[in-house]
């Protein structure tokens, strides 16, 4: 018998030190999966002089944009006397990062007193081989217009105790201040489409317009708004010291009484007050249809897709590898796509303010000709004693202050980022997961009312969309917890999602795809898996969070409402057909092939049938 309960004891505590390993393992995981910002490899505070008159940094040509492109490739040409294989090349925007570029309140009291992190870089024997032999090497790096000039510096010495070798001639585009990455979202009302993007420009020195109208039609000139950040405005590091960089100027314009499904033209303007102008190059874009419109309607999902480099700098980590090929799988299928909606994890600057600026102009293509509908995720909030749900560093001092200024949402106040908006037969009822959505709270009583306010006569596909899984995952980290999602949000949205027969609800912020059952309570309300018809009794819950970012793992446990896991990048589409056919797509980024689907068909008496917990009060009088 005290064999027996030392033999259990001994098994119970071999267990806990199992689940206690698969717990640590699943942080360690997260911690990775959720990334580092390559930039904070650097420790650019740490820099030492060490200039060497044999070496040189050139870089050419040294201007760009003279056709008016926004995006141009240097060849940058160097050489060393005393060339090593973690010497690296960066690029610096402003050209002079040198002591005078420092802030006050940020002092250094070594030289070279560098307080600028690189915008990019690159090891200097990354496309040369023999560099460690002969010391000399070239790299070519895609630049994009971010309104001021660019230099190139030789270090060596790694990351960790960088030692400036030598720098090279200064490069700039053209006009640095140009008009540039015009990103549209669906404004307030479902005839309003706001136009934003970012310049050099003040209203000091230029007045902001759009110029548009129907295409072929009469143009007009409306005025736009400005805005802009200062470094007083973020919260922390690295936002507030080496990440910092001067954002420009943010400009929105708010295009109204637009007729639905008509396709209009509009190019950025800025009017100087020498009474010249500068102009962006022509955009066009469709409007929405009306609130219950029947007309075919594509809507892209994902989150987690950060940016990615062409020329391969900044991937110290390799953490986004999967952000280009799903950015180009979009831009290749733009034709089939109305509405994008990215739920989350946006760009990954993680205080680094250069890299929105890259990411912009890596979604240009798409966010210049549909909506492109924003989620706020932990990397654009979270900062700990600053209102965020969860006390983390996640934001790199960014405390939401980027995503807010930089993109529209139609929210009642950007820095409470929910909101609903309307497409068509689709409503849209958009969480912010890093703030507090339990029961009582503001947020809960607005997504209580977005899910009631809607007419499922007119709109009967209802999506809730978070960034955080506040339904239903098997991601590891998730597992090891024990909640198969965010603690706490299923126990108080799942009553939400079944009383308003909520159709879908997807999230990111776990690097992967998954789709489960029709679901409520942890029980699957229905054994179907690709044709649902009639009364769907619960609610879809899609992960898709795999769109860029370094992918997580799945727990190997098996639970009865995952229906397919993907370990591997992609995007969801919905595609409406009228008020009866939903069609769900599942594509990866690497070939844009459906690798899973799924229907929906039903009538409006379907959507009015009694489902558990979804009954409203009834009476026997007659």
């Amino acid at each position: 018998m005290h064999f027996l309960f030392g033999m259990f004891v001994g098994m119970k505590g071999l267990r806990m030190i199992m689940w206690t390993i698969l717990l640590v393992l699943a942080i360690l995981h997260r911690a990775s999966s959720h990334g580092i910002q390559p930039l904070s490899r650097i420790a650019i505070h740490k820099a030492t002089l060490a200039l060497d008159n044999l070496a040189y940094v050139k870089a050419s040509p040294t201007v760009l944009g003279l056709n008016g492109q926004n995006t141009e490739w240097v060849t940058v040409e160097y050489s060393s006397p005393n060339p090593s294989m973690d010497d690296w090349i960066g690029v610096f925007s402003p050209a002079n990062f040198s002591a005078s570029t420092c802030p006050a309140e940020n002092p250094r009291v070594y030289p070279p007193l560098l307080c600028s992190a690189p915008i990019k870089f690159r090891y200097a024997n990354y496309t040369s081989p023999d560099y460690k032999v002969n010391g000399k090497g070239s790299l070519k790096l895609q630049l994009i217009n971010q309104r001021s000039d660019f230099s190139f510096a030789l270090f060596s010495n790694g990351f960790l105790n960088p030692k400036l070798v030598a720098v090279s001639n200064t490069v700039s585009f053209a006009n640095p201040n140009a008009p540039v990455y015009p990103r549209l979202a669906q404004g307030k009302q479902w005839d309003e489409m706001t136009v934003t993007w970012t310049s050099g420009y003040g209203i000091d020195e230029a007045e902001p317009f759009v110029q548009w109208g129907p295409k072929g039609g009469h143009q007009q000139h409306s005025p736009a708004v400005t805005l802009t950040f200062e470094r007083s405005s973020v919260c922390g590091a690295p936002a507030r010291t080496v990440g910092w960089r001067d954002p420009g100027y943010i400009h929105t314009i708010f295009l109204k009484e637009l007729w639905p499904n008509r396709v209009y033209t509009y190019k950025l303007g800025h009017r100087l007050f020498n009474s010249t102008y500068v102009w962006s190059k022509e955009y066009q874009f469709r409007a929405s249809p009306f609130p219950g419109q029947n007309s075919l309607q594509r809507v892209v999902i994902f989150g987690d897709m950060g940016k990615d480099e062409a020329d391969g700098s900044n991937e110290y980590n390799n953490f986004q590898r999967g952000s280009l090929n799903t950015t180009k799988q979009l831009i290749k299928d733009l034709k089939n796509i109305d509405i994008v909606f990215h739920i989350g994890d946006i760009f990954y600057a993680n205080g680094y303010i250069s890299q929105r600026d890259q990411f912009t102009a890596q979604i240009e293509p798409i966010a210049s000709a549909v909506p492109y509908m924003l989620a706020s995720g932990n990397h654009e909030r979270d900062w700990p004693g600053t209102g965020s749900f969860y006390e983390n560093n996640d934001s790199g001092g960014e405390c939401g202050v980027l995503a807010e200024t930089m993109f529209f949402v139609p929210a009642e106040n950007r820095a409470k980022y929910w909101y609903s908006t309307d497409y068509g037969m689709f409503r849209f009822c958009i969480a912010d997961s890093e703030h507090d959505w339990r029961e009582g709270t503001e947020q809960y009583k607005f997504i209580e009312h977005c899910l009631a306010s809607v007419d499922r006569q007119k709109q009967p596909w209802l999506v809730f969309l978070a960034h955080r899984v506040l339904g239903y995952s098997s991601d590891l980290s998730y597992a090891v917890e024990g909640s198969f999602g965010e603690p706490m949000a299923k126990e108080n949205l799942q009553k939400l999602w079944q009383k308003y027969k909520v159709d879908i609800a997807i999230y990111g912020h776990a690097h992967n795809y998954e789709r489960t059952c029709p679901i409520y309570e942890n029980q699957c309300t229905d054994n179907e898996k690709r044709y649902y018809k009639g009364t769907l009794k619960g609610t879809i819950h899609v992960v898709a969070g795999g769109a860029g970012a370094s992918l997580s793992p799945f727990t190997t446990l098996k639970t009865k409402w995952s229906l397919f896991r993907d370990y591997d990048y992609g995007f969801v589409k919905l595609t409406a057909f009228d008020h009866s056919n939903l069609l769900f797509e599942y594509k990866k980024s690497s070939d844009g092939k459906v690798y899973d689907s799924f229907r929906i068909s039903r009538d409006y008496r379907d959507i009015l049938a009694c489902t558990v917990d979804s009954c409203p009060p009834t009476t026997l009088a007659s």
